[in-house]
């Protein structure tokens, strides 16, 4: 099961940036359809909508979960029990 690991303020960021950049790369895919840096503008907008909705980034899930585990390790090395 997905945990949201953003805060809601952090997720209505998202949301409205995510918004604004699919506008942004929609009105461009019609001035220059040829073009496909459009195309991947808006997915990664899109993406950022996702992210904002469901309230999960997997970006920072992997950061966390990789400070995690130096946290732990560097307790390991230095004696001290987490218990």
């Amino acid at each position: 099961m997905v945990r949201p690991n953003i805060g809601i303020i952090n997720a209505m960021i998202r949301i409205t940036i995510g918004l604004t950049v699919v506008a942004y790369s929609t009105a461009r895919m019609v001035r220059q359809p040829w073009r496909q840096s459009s195309m991947m503008y808006a997915m990664i907008g899109a993406m950022k909508v996702a992210e904002g909705i469901v309230r999960y980034c997997p970006v920072t899930a992997m950061v966390q979960q990789q400070a995690d585990q130096k946290k732990e390790k560097h307790d390991e090395d230095s004696g001290i029990n987490p218990s």
